[in-house]
Formats: structure tokens, sequence, C-alpha cells
């Protein structure tokens, strides 16, 4: 237990030392965690470091600065994460938004009319990341997320309230399952896509995050395959499927939606040159 008092300045840079060793970004890391125990932003804490803490913020510093010293990912320690400029809540049940996944948002966009109504469904919605941003930037859409998992559809629950959008409804589905009968404009998915022993995938990802959004068979292809042979019969004529998918995938992404009858497809490189998106027009869409 502490038991002296500590400035700003000081316990910051203490935190930034111990965070050295497991983080890439240890003074950033520091900062969120003294501004989710203290309310003390940034700015004020360069203003200001001679402010002291009190011995009740020290003890939870104490403790949220030892849980990302073991590992534990920010976002599950704050609760939150920022994705296309909404703050979501997050916790383990979901995976947590990456700035990658907004180019499946952007490209989502590009083909979903501004003021016309259409039909989104966005497969495996997690914390509703997805499916929350394409729901606020189209209004005239009426967007569904499905999950197998009920406590991420809790959270994507809190999440649009939060957000308060109006067109989005949760569905607890397994992939398709519980869809019979529906069919969409646009499909959208960033599911699992990592291998079983995946050597890229990072130690911390496995230790903390939710495997079942994040492993997908022996060579990470079992849900996109899946989803790519039951998609064209969800698909409105002239319909389109978007999946996310590993930076090394994408031939094989494309070699799925071909095989099963997918035309215009094509790949998209995020900011770094990777393929991450890849695409297809259904099979009911004709040319």
């Amino acid at each position: 237990m502490t038991s002296q008092l500590q400035s700003v300045g000081d316990w910051l840079k203490m935190a930034v030392q111990r965070l050295r060793a497991v983080s890439g970004s240890p003074q950033l890391d520091a900062e969120i965690l003294l501004q989710s125990i203290s309310g003390i932003h940034r700015a004020m804490a360069f203003a200001r470091p001679e402010s002291l803490l009190t011995r009740e913020q020290l003890e939870d510093l104490e403790f949220v600065l030892a849980r990302r010293e073991d590992g534990e990912p920010i976002a599950y320690i704050t609760g939150q994460q920022e994705f296309w400029s909404m703050a979501l809540e997050v916790s383990p049940a979901v995976l947590i938004p990456r700035p990658e996944t907004e180019l499946l948002v952007e490209r989502a966009l590009e083909i979903i009319p501004l003021n016309e109504p259409s039909r989104v469904l966005d497969l495996g919605t997690g914390s509703g990341a997805i499916a929350l941003a394409i729901a606020q930037a189209r209004p005239h859409s009426i967007v569904m997320g499905v999950d197998v998992s009920p406590a991420a559809l809790t959270v994507a629950g809190r999440n649009r309230r939060k957000i308060g959008v109006a067109n989005l409804n949760l569905k607890h589905s397994d992939w398709f399952a519980a869809l019979a009968g529906e069919r969409f404009d646009v499909i959208v998915s960033n599911p699992p896509y990592v291998g079983e022993q995946d050597p890229d995938l990072s130690p911390t990802v496995a230790a903390f995050e939710p495997r079942v959004a994040l492993i997908s068979g022996a060579s990470g292809m079992q849900a996109i395959e899946k989803i790519a042979a039951d998609a064209p019969s969800h698909l409105l004529p002239g319909g389109w499927l978007l999946c996310e998918h590993g930076w090394k995938q994408a031939p094989l992404v494309r070699a799925a939606l071909v095989q099963h009858g997918f035309s215009h497809v094509r790949s998209r490189t995020d900011l770094a040159g990777n393929e991450r998106v890849s695409e297809g027009k259904g099979i009911m869409a004709g040319a």
C-alpha cells in the first residue's frame, strides 16, 4: 500500500520506466492510465506536474499499472477503445477494435448509398464497432449485427445505447444460422482468421483476447470459407460481401470467393500496403 503522496510528474516518470519492458508506447500508456484513474488529462499533467495524487489514487494507479506490466491491453484495463471517432466500451468478451478494421468500414460506406435504404449485415459484431460506424454514417440503412457470444452482444448493446443509433438491430446467431430467409445488400465481417499455430499471433493477444474471435482452424481460413459459402443465399441481387483477413491471406480469400460464384473479386490495401479486405459481388448479381 502506498504510504506517501506523489506528484503527477514523478508518477508518470516511474510508470514510464516500469512500462518500457512491456509496451511500445510506455509514455502514452502511462498517460492513459493516469487519466482513467485520476481524470487528469495529459495537457494538465504537463502543465502542472507538481500536482499531488491522493493515496487512494496512487493505490488504484498501482493496481492498473501492475495489470499493464502483466501484458493486459490498455483497452481492457480502461474498458474503452476508440474506433471511427467513437469511444466504445470493450471487455475481455470482445476483440479490441483496431485501426486497420476502419478500412472495412471505409469500403462498405463506398458501396452503401447515403440517402437510400439498404440492408446491411455485420457478421461477428463483437463490440458492435463496425455495425455502429456504418449505422451512424448511413442513417437510412437498417443494420443488423450478429454474434455467437451473448456476452459480446451485451457489450454491443451498451455501445448502441451509448452512441444512440436507432437503425442497428442485434441478434444472437452462429454466423447465418438464425438468419433463415434474411437477405442483405451488403454483408461485412471481421471474422476470426488466425491459424492455431500462427507464429505471427502476439502472445499478449493470445493471452487476453477471446479465442473464439481470433482462431479459425489450422489455417485460419475456416470461418472465411464458411462465410463465402453461405453468404450468396443471404445477398440481395447486386449485393456485396466484404471480409477482413490477415495480411498474407488475400489470395486464399479471393480464391474462396471465386469458388462460391462471386464476381468483381478484388482485395483492398491498408496504409501499409497490405491487402487486408477482400470483396465480391454475389452469385445472384449477374454481371
